[in-house]
């Protein structure tokens, strides 16, 4: 799997966990007589999570996490691909969590356990709107 330039590795900058979650709206409508009737007023947002452990003394990795949290300072928006090529669209990092442990005398974690939540990007985002040509 890739997060833009970002790839994830068995060994390094791995994950172990993926989950999705779609938000759609329905809107309440007031009927007289029966139960309120529901209108589906389209899809909010996709998020999903990516979850890992990082062991940067063994295997590296840390540099990637720090690529993909200084693309989330300069809000730059990444294509998200699957493994197998399956094209998942553009998404913005919107959190990233570490809960580095086992320090060494240096202060260098011996593990790193991560999350990182990405939202899809809305049919109104264009890479040309980004390179502000249009």
């Amino acid at each position: 799997m890739a997060l833009g330039p970002f790839l994830f590795e068995s060994h390094g900058f791995g994950y172990a966990d993926v989950g999705r979650q779609l938000d759609t709206s329905w809107a309440e409508l007031e009927t007289a007589g029966q139960l309120n009737a529901l209108q589906w007023t389209g899809p909010r947002s996709e998020t999903i999570s990516i979850t890992g452990v990082l062991f940067p003394q063994a295997h590296g990795g840390q540099a990637t996490l720090d690529g993909v949290r200084l693309a989330a300072k300069f809000g730059m928006p990444l294509m998200l691909v699957s493994l197998g090529g399956r094209v998942f669209g553009m998404h913005a990092v919107q959190k990233i969590d570490e809960d580095r442990a086992f320090h060494d005398r240096k202060g260098t974690p011996g593990s790193n356990a991560y999350t990182i939540e990405v939202k899809r990007l809305g049919a109104g985002f264009s890479l040309l709107s980004l390179l502000g040509i249009l």
